[in-house]
């Protein structure tokens, strides 16, 4: 199959690439910009394969677009390339909607023209799919999960900006008849992930003895999600889902950020101990909570397992030893990264407040 995946040399689309090239034997075209939280190391284990190639190129520009679809005559597109962290759509929302929404609309633009011109047996076997959040769904109570009928409740620029591209995809497939299929995810986690996220930013400073920030009171629930388990469910939902169709991807994994953190200092003790003893719990403190955080999401991927036949694989613990072991042995992945970006907050109002101001127990 040729799959044309943006956004391919971030964290869940480097994944997402290697899994297709390597273990599926895809045929793979990377499209990505390469803004500030890819990163071509991710994809070092496929960059010499025969069946993956890589376009440097912006999903909101239509002429790059249409050439890299035009040259490369995909079966289908995987969408993934997006702004992601929400503390940086607090500060700056503006790229957020180019890519966010603008990159969509100017790709379901540019499949549209591809299909006019593509044979009917071409057209037939197409798909596009998007990779969307949870985060379009606003907080859960303390009960209850998101499924696939949720109302649409985005709480910040970023989960708005993901909310409008899933409305758009799934009105050119009612107007336009494109063959869409959406895909709203969990939180992931596992080996590469930009260092502005809680699990690696948690470990980084777990390792490198600095205080660890806890938004609030360290009460928001995630449910995490390996990232190599996400990706088997894309490539499951991509190849077997129906057209048209909306699949929630969760992990079954709900944790309160500060049991997150606090696991994570109990690995890094017990795979790299401090000189001298102590436990890196020490380290953490709860700092001002970010505008509108959202306090619980939990996902039913019920309807993902019944009709598709996915399960996750790897439980949280087993991922998140897995994920601690190799930033431990990756230093020379991250090291770079962490040197440019040292993981200072961001996404604060005027007058907000990064200190620390307490102690965890």
């Amino acid at each position: 199959m040729r799959i044309l995946v943006t956004g391919g040399a971030g964290f869940i689309g480097s994944a997402l690439c290697r899994h297709l090239v390597a273990e599926r034997g895809d045929d793979v075209l990377n499209f990505d910009k390469l803004t500030y939280a890819a990163n071509l190391a991710s994809l070092a284990e496929i960059e010499t394969a025969p069946n993956y190639r890589f376009v440097r190129g912006d999903v909101a520009d239509a002429a790059a677009v249409g050439e890299a679809i035009a040259a490369f005559q995909p079966d289908a597109v995987m969408h993934l390339a997006a702004e992601t962290h929400v503390d940086r759509s607090i500060d700056s929302a503006r790229p957020f909607i180019d890519t966010n929404v603008l990159g969509v609309f100017t790709l379901l633009e540019a499949v549209r023209a591809y299909l006019r011109r593509a044979s009917p047996a071409v057209a037939e076997r197409f798909r596009f799919l998007n990779v969307s959040t949870d985060e379009v769904f606003g907080a859960l109570g303390a009960e209850g999960q998101f499924d696939e009928a949720t109302p649409y409740r985005p709480s910040s620029p970023y989960s708005a900006s993901k909310a409008a591209g899933d409305h758009l995809a799934r009105a050119w497939a009612t107007t336009y008849g494109l063959p869409v299929l959406v895909a709203n995810c969990s939180n992931n986690y596992g080996p590469y992930q930009f260092p502005e996220k809680l699990i690696p930013l948690t470990l980084l400073c777990a390792l490198e003895g600095r205080p660890i920030p806890v938004y609030g009171e360290g009460e928001n629930v995630r449910d995490w999600l390996y990232v190599e388990d996400h990706a088997r469910a894309l490539a499951t939902i991509l190849t077997r889902g129906d057209v048209g169709e909306t699949y929630l991807i969760g992990g079954q994994a709900e944790r309160t950020n500060l049991d997150v953190v606090g696991l994570i200092c109990d690995l890094v003790d017990e795979l790299s101990p401090r000189q001298g003893g102590g436990s890196r719990r020490e380290l953490i403190g709860f700092v001002a909570d970010r505008p509108g955080h959202d306090l619980r999401y939990a996902v039913d991927c019920s309807k993902l397992q019944r009709e598709l036949g996915w399960r996750p694989q790897v439980t949280f613990e087993e991922g998140l030893r897995r994920t601690v072991a190799w930033y431990l042995a990756r230093e020379d992945w991250w090291r770079p990264i962490r040197e440019r970006y040292a993981g200072e907050r961001l996404g604060q109002t005027p007058g907000g407040r990064a200190s620390i101001r307490e102690t965890a127990p």
